[in-house]
């Protein structure tokens, strides 16, 4: 799986981690909070912080400890909550042998350590650690995803644009009578 990046739920103003699968045609949807989704953008944007961040920080003890994180792995859905594990595997210690999926043989130094899949995701970015994704998970949770009509909205999005004058804009914006609820610019819920 692949961070696609992070959305706001319109109904909540919750911010959700999307995670897009290999095949480009299916997202799964994780609400997190807002300190979840700081961190996850942050290490999307390798955004320099004066002060390590927790990820951060448990990414140099990760190392200091002489651990890698192999990948992090989401399970499980159980009570609307997503299950992820951290595989972490002892610096240097690298899969013996060759097999079908290219090498992934399990090493008996393995360890598994049960964490949050935001702070798993947020680890992962920073050490640049593979997500995976049980497919029962990925059948259970994910949206399908359409690229070429994506594309298309975005291009046609783009066309209007172009063709829009800001006095355009301007005399749409003063036609609309006043009171007209789309003028709301507030970022609280309505009650």
């Amino acid at each position: 799986m692949s961070v696609a990046g992070i959305a706001l739920d319109a109904s909540s103003r919750s911010p959700i981690v999307l995670l897009r699968d290999p095949s480009r045609t299916r997202q799964v949807p994780i609400w997190i909070d807002q300190a979840q989704a700081h961190n996850i953008m942050a290490g999307l944007n390798d955004t320099p912080q004066p002060r390590p961040l927790s990820h951060d920080l448990m990414a140099a003890l990760l190392e200091a400890g002489g651990l890698r994180l192999e990948r992090v792995i989401i399970h499980a859905i159980e009570d609307s909550t997503f299950r992820a594990v951290l595989r972490l595997q002892p610096l240097g210690d690298e899969p013996d042998g060759d097999d079908a999926t290219g090498g992934d043989l399990e090493s008996v130094n393995q360890l598994e350590i049960d964490a949050r899949p935001s702070d798993a995701i947020a680890l992962a970015i920073r050490t640049g650690s593979s997500i995976w994704m049980l497919e029962e998970v990925v059948a259970e949770a994910s949206i399908a995803v359409d690229a070429e009509a994506d594309a298309e909205d975005r291009d046609e999005f783009r066309r209007f644009l172009d063709q829009l004058s800001p006095a355009a804009l301007v005399r749409h914006l003063e036609s609309r009578p006043p009171g007209d609820s789309r003028d709301s610019q507030s970022d609280t819920p309505p009650p």
